[in-house]
């Protein structure tokens, strides 16, 4: 098959943006839709779930669909990613009621896992490693774009519409990425007998589940000394062991040990899971803040936070055509997580009083953190690995920074509930509001509606209080992103390939990939 051409290339990148943009659509969009949904179906003790949900079966399944790719063929796995993901979503929005709808929400995560990793890998397939971070950057850019846009968008469609319109629209965006990846995408690929290792992946997403159902419900749904605590925490520890066990003596392993010797792989997945808490775990707060404490509505918020999305793209963009440039890469994370850590300091000092122009500039500083921190990451474990791994590495490079998001989303949520604890009554004082007119609902912040109508004494102890507790959770999420800085110092930096990619060597690659396996091993 002839090399595609720029044009091709871009038509691709096309589709693939699409994919990009409705899963991380899916996960934000439906934020502002929560109370509503609860208010029809019911279930307020099971509206963690409807999150949580799509966050554990997308993290949890992110190697697997690497390795299937890299056993089957990206296109097959991508094109069945966005059927799963139609499928989710068609469920979801005719759900009857929060068992249905959680249950939709655990198929659409799973799409959103291949969508999110096999993209990338796609990308490392069709164009040269010098070529991929001005294109991977594309991609980042679509991501940020989604994640900030989300909240809004789903404001917009409950409003006017109905919240099952937030899964609804997601449908006809995953079927224009179909159309386009099957006409273009044209990804040779040999046919030889393969051996799932469902054992491996079966252990693979135990132990991430029991790692994420502890820290999701932990404090919560059951007290942190409690024997749930301890029975998830066992297991999770008893699937590890089982995981690197299976992986060793596996023939075609989810996740081969071997990438664990690689001195890029190790390094970028322990900076991407750095990273990872310290965005998604930080910035998943900010509409908070703009919609608690500034009191603005959910339109409104998405607007606000526009500082932080365009200095994402922005930078994502620009180090992108400079690496494309220069071939040169590592100086992007490591200024970018100082950066984010600035950023992060900087955000901790935001207050009831903060003006919006400087809480903009704050999320621009962190904003160019992350842009120049996300992306970079990947294509530096694409250029360490062979072509028979790249599927598998560019999913466990995404892999473990979905699981740093969903470990500092946790983390942070618990935190944030603690420290409401002791912020609001210590601000009760302050505005004369008895100590008896407090109780525990107060703490876990209901919705943005509900603190508005709140008596003017305790709405200002609500608000005063929860902007404290803000503080305390961006300044802990910077010493991750220090942690982050430290990792990626040691960063080998090796030279990008300016070879053009012929998309028949990806499949000619793969037939040495058990080979190059069990030789490492």
């Amino acid at each position: 098959m002839p090399r595609l051409t720029h044009r091709q290339v871009l038509t691709v990148l096309t589709g693939l943006m699409l994919g990009m943009l409705v899963a991380a659509l899916s996960q934000t969009v439906v934020a502002t839709a929560l109370p509503t949904i609860v208010g029809e179906l019911g279930g307020q003790d099971q509206l963690a779930w409807v999150v949580s949900a799509t966050l554990l079966s997308s993290t949890a399944s992110t190697p697997i669909w690497g390795k299937l790719s890299d056993l089957y063929g990206r296109k097959l796995m991508y094109q069945s990613a966005i059927w799963i993901f139609i499928a989710g979503s068609f469920l979801a929005g005719f759900s009857q009621n929060m068992p249905m709808l959680i249950g939709s929400r655990l198929v659409q995560g799973l799409g959103i896992g291949g969508l999110m990793a096999l993209g990338q890998a796609i990308i490392g397939d069709i164009v040269s490693p010098r070529e991929r971070g001005r294109y991977q950057g594309y991609m980042g850019s679509t991501f940020a774009l989604a994640t900030v846009l989300g909240p809004l968008i789903g404001g917009v469609i409950v409003e006017q519409t109905s919240w099952r319109w937030t899964f609804f629209v997601g449908i006809p965006i995953g079927l224009a990425a179909l159309v386009v990846t099957e006409r273009v995408l044209q990804l040779p690929f040999p046919r030889r007998d393969h051996k799932v290792d469902w054992w491996g992946a079966t252990f693979i997403v135990g132990c991430v589940s029991s790692i994420l159902l502890v820290l999701s419900l932990g404090g919560d749904a059951f007290g942190w000394q409690s024997g749930w605590t301890v029975a998830l925490v066992a297991s999770s520890l008893l699937f590890l062991g089982l995981a690197i066990w299976q992986e060793r003596r596996a023939v075609e392993p989810i996740m081969p040990p071997h990438l664990f010797r690689n001195h890029t792989f190790a390094i970028a997945g322990a900076a991407g899971f750095a990273v990872g808490v310290a965005m998604f775990g930080a910035m998943i707060f900010l509409p908070q803040y703009l919609q608690i404490v500034r009191g603005e509505s959910p339109m409104v918020s998405g607007f606000l936070t526009l500082p932080l999305m365009f200095a994402m793209i922005a930078a994502m963009t620009i180090s992108g055509r400079v690496i494309t440039r220069t071939g040169r890469y590592k100086l992007f994370p490591v200024l970018g997580m100082a950066l984010l850590a600035v950023g992060l300091i900087l955000m901790s000092r935001l207050h009831t009083d903060t003006s919006l122009v400087l809480a903009g500039a704050y999320m621009a500083v962190a904003g160019v953190g992350i842009g120049l921190s996300m992306q970079v990451l990947v294509l530096a474990t694409q250029n360490a690995v062979g072509r028979g791994d790249l599927g598998v590495a560019t999913s466990g490079a995404t892999f473990f920074r979905a699981m740093g998001g969903a470990v500092g989303v946790a983390m942070f949520g618990a935190l944030l509930r603690y420290s409401n604890s002791i912020t609001i009554p210590d601000r009760a004082a302050e505005f004369g509001v008895p100590p008896d007119q407090l109780n525990a609902g107060d703490f876990d912040i209901g919705t943005p509606a509900e603190v508005s109508a709140l008596p003017t004494a305790l709405h200002d102890t609500v608000v005063t209080g929860f902007a404290d507790s803000m503080q305390t959770v961006f300044a802990s999420a910077a010493p991750f992103a220090v942690v982050g800085f430290l990792v990626v110092v040691f960063l080998r930096e090796h030279p990008l390939d300016t070879r053009e990619v012929d998309p028949s060597d990806v499949a000619d690659s793969s037939l040495d990939m058990d080979k190059g396996a069990k030789a490492a091993l």
